[in-house]
C-alpha cells in the first residue's frame, strides 16, 4: 500500500501556492506571506518541480491557473482552511494570543515602531505582532486585529476612528542649513529625496514645489526611493532634503535629528490616517487600540 505522506509536497510550498492563488498574483501574495517577489516565485517553482507539472501560467502582468493547478488549489485551499479551524479550536482557551497591527511600511517604521518599547514596558503581558505592508487587508478573513489605514475620509471604512491629518513640511538633516527649499538659490544647491509612488502625487515634490510658487525651479538632483522610510532614512543621513509627513517626522523634529527646510506653513492634505479595529477583537486589542488613540491624541496635540 502507497504511503500517501510520501507523496505530498511540503506544506510551506502549498502554503505558498495558496497564497498566490488567493490573490492571483505573485507581487500581493508575497506581501502576504511577508516574503519578497522573487522568494516566493521559487517556491512555486520548486513545487512545480516537485509535483512534475506546471500550476501556473505566467503572463506578463498576470498569472492564471493550468488545469492541473486549478484543481490543486481548490482542494489545497479547502484542506488549509480547514485545517487551520482546527488548530484555532485546539488552542487552550486561556491562551493569550498576540494582537496583531497593520500598516504601511513607512506608517510602521515612523510611527508604531519608535512607540512600540514604551508600550511593551506599561504593559509587558500583552505580545504585539506587527504586519507591516503597503495594502488593505481583510481584517476579518486574515484575523488582523487593528489596521491603521491611510485614505481620504470618504475612502474611510465604516467603524474608522481618524486618529490625525497629514500636512506636508520640507525637512532636511540640520548640518545642511537649508532653511528656504522653495527659493531658487537654495534649490539649485540641494538633492531632493523623492518619493517614487506616481500613484501618491501629492506627495512627491513637483506638487510641492508648485503650491510654493517654485514650480520652474531646478534642484542640483534627485534621489528616489520606493518606500516612504527609505527616504526618511536618507535626510537623516544628510543626502538631501525630504519631503516631510509631519506627524511621521515630528518625534525626529523634535529631537533635533531633522530641522524645518522652509518657512512657509505646512501644506495640508486632504488624506488622514485612520484605526480600524476588527469586530470581534479581544480585551488585549482594545488595549492595544486606547494605547494608539492616545498616541495619536498626544502627537496632534
Amino acid at each position: 500500500m502507497p504511503n500517501r505522506l510520501l507523496d505530498l509536497p511540503p506544506l510551506d510550498l502549498l502554503r505558498s501556492f495558496v497564497a498566490v492563488g488567493r490573490r492571483m498574483s505573485i507581487t500581493l501574495a508575497a506581501q502576504d506571506m511577508c516574503l519578497t517577489q522573487s522568494a516566493l516565485s521559487r517556491q512555486i517553482q520548486a513545487l512545480e518541480s516537485s509535483l512534475g507539472y506546471r500550476l501556473l501560467v505566467r503572463g506578463h502582468r498576470s498569472i492564471e491557473f493550468t488545469g492541473e493547478g486549478r484543481r490543486l488549489f481548490r482542494s489545497a485551499d479547502a484542506m488549509l482552511e480547514q485545517l487551520g479551524d482546527v488548530v484555532a479550536s485546539l488552542r487552550p482557551a486561556d491562551t493569550r494570543q498576540p494582537v496583531t497591527i497593520s500598516a504601511s511600511i513607512g506608517v510602521t517604521a515612523l510611527w508604531i515602531l519608535p512607540r512600540l518599547n514604551a508600550f511593551q514596558q506599561a504593559a509587558p503581558d500583552i505580545d504585539v505582532r506587527v504586519a507591516a505592508n503597503n495594502r488593505f487587508v481583510d481584517l476579518e478573513r486574515e484575523q488582523v486585529d487593528l489596521s491603521l489605514r491611510y485614505c481620504r475620509p470618504e475612502e474611510a471604512p465604516q467603524g474608522a476612528l481618524r486618529l490625525f491629518g497629514e500636512a506636508l513640511v520640507p525637512v532636511a538633516h540640520p548640518a545642511l542649513a537649508v532653511a528656504a527649499i522653495e527659493d531658487p538659490a537654495q534649490l539649485r544647491r540641494q538633492v531632493l529625496l523623492e518619493f517614487d509612488d506616481v500613484s501618491r502625487p501629492w506627495l512627491q515634490w513637483a506638487a510641492w514645489l508648485r503650491g510654493a510658487g517654485a514650480g520652474k525651479a531646478k534642484p542640483q538632483g534627485m534621489l528616489r526611493f520606493n518606500q516612504y522610510d527609505q527616504v526618511v532614512q536618507a535626510a537623516l543621513a544628510g543626502q538631501g532634503v525630504a519631503l516631510g509627513r509631519l506627524e511621521l517626522v515630528r518625534p525626529l523634529l523634535e529631537q533635533g535629528k531633522l530641522a524645518l527646510a522652509s518657512g512657509l506653513p505646512p501644506a495640508a492634505s486632504d488624506y488622514a490616517y485612520w484605526l480600524l479595529t476588527r469586530r470581534d477583537a479581544g480585551a488585549d486589542a482594545v488595549i492595544v487600540a486606547d494605547w494608539i488613540r492616545a498616541e495619536a491624541r498626544k502627537a496632534a496635540g
